[in-house]
């Protein structure tokens, strides 16, 4: 049996109704009408969102509707509004009218009309269908092109059903699907990046970048690129217009006493020495913007409760100052440091932490990113070529070399990204034809193998034990105590130096430190000389 077709409509109170009586009502385009006058849509039922004071114009649509269709049942709903353009109340009402209306989904299609009614009510309409609260398609009708010749002669304007059911419109979907992946190829600098953890995770940060004003939790060693992820949330939020301030990019760990919480909250004239006019802090600056807190770990406990405060509340105190000002953003934090730890030390506060880490991404390290160095490395070449001014290219062979020296693990990557941009951008400085050939490349490697071979030699001299002592027995204790002595010694040139350095604090309760003898006697308990220490 084929299901019946039922209309959701308002009465059109300007649109619906006649402006001339006796037959010349019908030489004018009255949407709740035409449709029914229809030979392409059978329409069994309309439900009818009316007001009483517009009953007798109800009673002229519904009698003309059953003129030109017998068989169309018109049901008027009572639908009281104090005010038409008040969005609140009208959603209300049609809310209230959707939960307790009976939709017959094997028996009965659903086509809800968006032509008639105030703007108001049909942007309610259009959510309540769009949320499947209506399960229904969307109807919109259209007048002819001249009212007064057309109407009479049969033709009654057109119609459109629109299926809010996206995946059902393969170019729409396209469409969507291509803004989505641009989205995507943003965030990621432009960069076809293949580590599938890094791509999954950036696939998540976009819809939350787009549907949550919710702090964002960057985390990941040094240059692993907090910031420019932090910058590109921002630009991506912006384009989209869900916000329209500044991007404040503020370093935590340059921020220093009486100066952190002035730099961040602001101060009022005379807060403090120096003070001499008012100043607007960071936050105030990232109004209706973005503010990216920077190693945020490294503020102060002070600063961080001023900030929990002024996140969860939007509002805050400037130092010296007994009015609050008020500042809407968002706070992107970065941080090279496990949080977690440090709240277990006391270096930060658990509430804050709790509220920051809605959304927590650890990005991943250049190294654990190897797949992706190939297209970062000519990312950072056309960096390159546009600050030095001319076009850079590595040839054949070269590239091959350094892409095989950057894939291998003698690329340790400390620096991560900075490291690598470190390096591209001297293999072009030194091009100065504008070719990469495989000498500059082999030369490259070696400066890098320095820098990182050099970080290794000295962590493994400086923990070296020397090789006279008997390990098995030491406790452990006296190991661990033992390693990190010598290894001051090694940073200095004599026993005095070292001494000095090693007993700073006692040695001003003495009148006449000997710092060199009470540094020989500890190595003795062990069986070792200063020539020991240092051979």
């Amino acid at each position: 049996m084929d299901k019946k077709n039922v209309v959701i409509s308002f009465l059109g109170t300007v649109l619906d109704a006649a402006q001339s009586r006796g037959d010349g009502r019908w030489r004018k385009w009255r949407p709740n009408i035409a449709m029914n006058q229809r030979d392409d849509l059978t329409i069994h039922r309309m439900e009818l969102f009316i007001q009483e004071k517009f009953l007798g114009l109800a009673n002229q649509v519904k009698a003309d509707i059953q003129q030109v269709s017998p068989d169309t049942e018109v049901n008027f709903v009572p639908l009281e509004l104090a005010n038409p353009w008040d969005f609140s109340e009208v959603y209300t009402v049609l809310h209230d009218w959707v939960s307790n209306y009976h939709f017959d989904l094997d028996k009965e299609n659903y086509l809800t009309h968006i032509t008639t009614g105030t703007h108001v009510a049909q942007i309610c309409l259009f959510l309540l269908v769009e949320s499947r609260q209506i399960p229904s398609v969307l109807l919109q009708t259209s007048p002819p092109k001249n009212q007064n010749k057309s109407m009479v002669t049969g033709d009654v304007g057109s119609i459109e059903i629109i299926d809010l059911d996206l995946a059902r419109y393969d170019v729409l979907a396209q469409r969507l699907a291509a803004v989505r992946d641009n989205a995507l190829l943003y965030l990621k600098s432009g960069i076809a990046t293949k580590n599938q953890r890094f791509n999954k995770m950036i696939a998540e940060i976009e819809q939350v970048a787009l549907n949550s004003p919710s702090p964002i939790l960057l985390s990941g060693a040094t240059g692993a690129g907090k910031s420019m992820l932090a910058r590109r949330i921002y630009e991506l939020k912006k384009a989209r217009h869900l916000i329209s301030g500044h991007f404040v990019d503020v370093n935590c760990a340059v921020l220093r006493g009486d100066g952190a919480a002035s730099a961040l909250f602001g101060h009022k004239k005379g807060a403090f020495t120096g003070a001499a006019d008012k100043r607007d802090g960071w936050l105030k600056t990232a109004d209706k913007g973005v503010l990216f807190l920077d190693e945020i770990g490294e503020l102060g406990l002070d600063e961080q409760a001023m900030l929990l405060k002024a996140i969860e509340e939007k509002r805050f105190y400037p130092v010296g100052s007994d009015s609050e000002m008020s500042s809407s953003f968002q706070l992107i934090a970065g941080t090279n440091r496990d949080l977690r730890h440090e709240v277990r030390a006391g270096r930060f506060r658990e509430d804050l932490f709790a509220r920051i880490n809605v959304w927590h991404y650890e990005l991943p390290s250049l190294a654990e990113r190897r797949e992706d160095i190939e297209p970062n490395m000519a990312h950072q070449l056309a960096l390159a070529s546009q600050e030095l001014g001319r076009a850079t290219r590595f040839n054949r062979e070269a590239q091959t070399a350094y892409l095989d020296f950057a894939l291998s693990e003698q690329a340790l990557w400390r620096g991560n990204f900075r490291d690598l941009a470190a390096s591209i951008m001297r293999l072009a400085t030194l091009a100065t034809e504008g070719r990469i050939d495989l000498g500059l490349v082999q030369a490259e490697i070696e400066r890098l193998k320095y820098l990182w071979q050099d970080d290794d030699l000295l962590e493994q001299n400086a923990f070296r034990l020397p090789e006279k002592l008997d390990l098995d027995k030491l406790d452990e204790f006296d190991k661990m105590q033992l390693a990190n002595v010598i290894s001051v010694c090694r940073q200095h040139k004599n026993l005095a130096s070292a001494g000095r350095a090693l007993f700073n604090v006692s040695r001003l309760a003495k009148d006449h430190p000997n710092d060199s003898d009470r540094l020989r006697k500890y190595l003795a308990k062990f069986g070792l000389s200063w020539q020991d220490v240092m051979g």
